[in-house]
């Protein structure tokens, strides 16, 4: 028996999804999209797996405002592990190397200025930056590593909010291609031990907050009570 072929609508907006954790940020993109039945869907601006937090979704005629979401200043917390560098940055990679770690706040305090205002960053292997069509994460997976031209990024705001035996936490807000991961690796080298990404949070996407974003857990709900029209209110 064949199957019947899923119409999907005609859905026009703008949902504020807190990405939740693992998820790519397509994969958290088709969830809503299959929740919704939407016929058009974008995400502006990808977040890793390890990451959470704000990623606003276009729906329909609101795709058209795509561009300017992903060309906005973003806002992040990050939580630093000093003492260990990995392939990845993160804590998703293999541990590359462990040193001591004997600095504190006022060390971490001391050294953040220089990475304030516009600064150059080189991208990490992992990201989905494309050599040749090739991501860059693809290519790395295959133990291959190729040269990658610096990139200029402003970082508006750097604050150390907390700092707790091997770790610490930062906020930054910053302008479109910057990578927190690469930010926290060039800290980590400037204090002497190294560091990486142990968790990221995207707090502020552009205009919009985390205050203002819906979980996929409270959207599944809706879903469940009042099906696909239900989600678009």
């Amino acid at each position: 028996m064949a199957q019947v072929k899923r119409i999907r609508r005609n859905v026009s907006g703008i949902i504020l999804l807190d990405k939740p954790l693992g998820f790519t940020s397509n994969a958290a993109l088709q969830k809503v999209r299959w929740l919704l039945n939407a016929e058009k869907a974008g995400h502006t601006g990808s977040l890793d797996p390890l990451a959470t937090g704000v990623l606003p979704l276009c729906f329909g005629e609101a795709t058209k405002f795509s561009q300017y979401l992903l060309d906005s200043d973003k806002g992040y917390e990050t939580l630093m592990q000093l003492g260990k560098t990995t392939t990845t940055a993160d804590a998703e990679g293999e541990v590359l190397q462990t040193r001591p770690v004997t600095v504190g706040r006022s060390d971490i305090e001391a050294v953040l200025p220089a990475f304030r205002g516009d600064i150059s960053q080189i991208p990490p292997m992992y990201s989905a930056l494309k050599r040749d069509g090739q991501p860059l994460y693809k290519l790395a997976r295959a133990g291959e590593v190729v040269e990658r031209e610096p990139r200029s990024v402003t970082i508006a705001r750097l604050e150390l909010l907390a700092c707790e035996g091997e770790t610490a936490r930062l906020a930054v807000d910053c302008t479109k291609g910057t990578y927190i991961r690469t930010l926290v690796e060039d800290i980590g080298e400037k204090l002497g031990c190294g560091a990486y990404v142990a968790q990221l949070r995207r707090t502020q996407a552009g205009p919009f907050t985390l205050a203002q974003t819906v979980t996929l857990e409270e959207l599944e709900a809706v879903h469940a009570e009042g099906g696909n029209e239900a989600v678009d209110r």
